[in-house]
């Protein structure tokens, strides 16, 4: 499965902290990051993480793109909702996941619901969708 990572400034060091926690899981997947959030994860867990641009260079879009495409099939957009608005690339990505029907987090604890129904096998959604 193919999972992005995307965090606000705010939120790097809860995903850091996340993927150290889930790492055993998470290693058995490919990982998608924006710049800054794949260095940081990849540093702090030793996970091998395909790095875009930063988001505000358009590394978010570059993910957008993808989620577009159907290659992501996961994403895990930690936000800082006291930020205020939703930048323009988030609205983007998580309208993309609304139509690609790709589950998105926006916070530690869907998150932490998404990663463990990945661990249980309960996210092969893609197959029931093709079979039905």
């Amino acid at each position: 499965m193919n999972i992005a990572l995307i965090a606000h400034d705010a939120k790097k060091e809860l995903m850091v902290q996340f993927c150290i926690a889930y790492c055993g899981i998470l290693s058995r997947h490919t990982i998608l990051a924006t710049g800054t959030t794949g260095k940081l994860v990849a540093e702090a867990t030793g996970l091998d993480i395909v790095r875009f641009l930063s988001g505000d260079q358009g590394g978010a879009q570059q993910i957008a793109s993808r989620i577009g495409c159907e290659e992501i099939d996961m994403v895990l957009l930690f936000r800082d909702a006291r930020k205020g608005d939703t930048e323009p690339d988030e609205t983007n990505i998580m309208r993309l996941c609304d139509v690609h029907n790709i589950p998105i987090a926006t916070n530690i604890a869907t998150a932490e619901m998404l990663i463990h129904g990945l661990e249980r096998g309960d996210l092969d959604w893609r197959d029931i969708i093709h079979t039905n």
